[in-house]
């Protein structure tokens, strides 16, 4: 038999024995998809269109005993290792080039105790599937915007949603979490046990194993609230970011809103001639009752003479798939970064209204998210997050179809973090992370005073930096 090529996680070519690749095959209840599969492409491709990397070998996971199996062969073959959940993360680190991915995709049982009011998820879940199941009983977790997201990446990397306001992030609703370390040990992590790993998962990334299974406080929402949304004109833009931060300064917690530069989307409910023209959209999600949002939201809606307000009592199931149709799988290439600011004074929105206008896609958006409530009353190092004062973050998304276009769009996201500099309040969100080219400086920004306490914790559960492919807290 012959050898199978691989790449270690150093990145340096390697021979494994076919007899052992075999070995690993015959221990999974799911799959061993290699190069020769008819479905390889399928199960290499990840949200992003941009990401071509084409892994040795991927176990398709169907359990933690696949898990367990998947991660102590890579251990004993020093390989290149990527975790997939909902392989949504804009970087593509879900997948590696020559190494073994850890594909959690099938992974999606979902059991919601009603009365208790908690749900746990596997690690292949994806919002919308979580979603679906909490709603049947007018519950809900804080997650993100997309549904097609993974739960996994989305809350290891903190997690902001439309409830984050009113109850945090992501992860701030965790009461235990399945990892198996890089030992190939599943051990539960909550505040009693593992209580350090338990910290460091909470918003520190992928950094310190993979978590099978998590376990999430859930609130209740809906099925119906009220969701306000208003588009403005481009020239109207200005003025209307400045009538938001202003807004925004006594907007009570069960509100959540952010502002989307973007150019105006060919879709009916705007006029024909504002499409792919720069427009603002507002739009906010009060997670009470439709009546009391309807009030609390009025404000918000009253300015200026928007071109159009889609606002009204809403499902929240739709809510959570509005923006479904803009960021869809394969289709569109995309770069991501961010900027917390401390705050957004005139000259930094008359700065983000030219951006926009200047972006080389009409489909990139500058998001200008709203922050506080809930989630700035976590102290610093009650979680690995870190730094939660900043009342706003600007998410730089670079949205694209041509791949003839990829130096044109990463460079003018590039160009908006640079800029962006003066204005911020350190950090950035880990889930929104370019392609990791700012490596370990982010990593000391974005943790800041819990970086040291993250190292002694990769210390202990993964001292060879097994886990690296992410803002990677590189063990000491």
């Amino acid at each position: 038999m012959s050898d199978v090529q691989l790449r270690t996680a150093s990145g340096q070519p390697t021979r494994v024995p076919e007899d052992d690749v075999r070995t690993l095959e015959s221990r999974l209840h799911g799959r061993l998809v290699s190069p020769a599969d008819t479905d390889y492409d399928e199960a290499r491709a990840v949200w992003n269109g941009m990401i071509d990397r084409r892994p040795a070998l991927i176990a398709r996971c169907t359990g933690v005993a696949d898990v367990i199996a998947a991660v102590t062969f890579a251990r004993e073959h020093d390989l290149l290792v990527g975790v997939r959940g909902g392989g949504h993360n804009v970087s593509g680190v879900a997948v590696c080039d020559d190494g073994l991915v850890v594909d959690l995709s099938l992974m999606k049982g979902v059991r919601v105790d009603p009365i208790g009011r908690t749900v746990q998820a596997q690690g292949g879940v994806t919002i919308g599937e979580l979603d679906h199941e909490t709603q049947a009983f007018a519950l809900a977790v804080p997650m993100g915007l997309v549904s097609a997201t993974g739960i996994a990446g989305l809350t290891l990397g903190g997690g902001f949603g439309w409830l984050r306001r009113a109850y945090g992030l992501s992860c701030d609703s965790l009461v235990s979490v399945d990892v198996v370390t890089a030992d190939g040990q599943l051990v539960t992590a909550s505040a009693r046990d593992h209580a350090e790993l338990f910290w460091a998962i909470k918003g520190g990334g992928g950094n310190f194993g993979v978590v099978t299974s998590f376990e999430f406080r859930a609130y209740p929402v809906g099925p119906e609230v009220f969701f306000a949304v208003v588009v403005h004109r481009g020239s109207d833009a200005g003025a209307a970011l400045r009538s938001y931060r202003d807004w925004a300064a006594t907007a009570p917690d069960d509100v959540t809103a952010f502002a989307v530069l973007w150019h105006g989307p060919e879709i009916e409910e705007i006029p024909a001639e504002h499409h792919g023209q720069p427009i603002l959209i507002l739009a906010a999600v009060h997670h009470g009752d439709p009546a009391d949002g309807e009030r609390a939201l009025r404000q918000l809606r009253a300015f200026g003479s928007p071109i159009a307000d889609l606002s009204g009592s809403t499902p929240y199931l739709q809510v959570q798939q509005f923006f479904d149709a803009d960021y869809p799988a394969h289709e569109l290439r995309y770069y991501w970064k961010s900027r917390y600011v401390r705050d957004l004074p005139d000259q930094l929105i008359d700065l983000l209204v030219e951006l926009n206008a200047a972006s080389a896609s009409p489909r990139s958006t500058l998001d200008v998210w709203q922050l506080g409530g809930a989630l700035s009353r976590v102290g610093v190092d009650e979680t690995a997050f870190g730094g939660r004062s900043a009342p706003f973050m600007i998410a730089i998304e670079a949205n694209w179809q041509r791949p003839e276009d990829d130096r044109a769009n990463i460079a003018w996201g590039r160009q908006v973090y640079g800029v962006l500099e003066p204005y911020a309040a350190g950090g950035e969100y880990v889930n929104f992370p370019g392609f990791y080219e700012d490596g370990a400086k982010v990593v000391r920004d974005t943790f800041g005073a819990n970086l040291d306490r993250l190292v002694a914790v990769k210390n202990r559960y993964d001292p060879t930096n097994l886990f690296r492919l992410n803002h990677n807290i590189q063990p000491s």
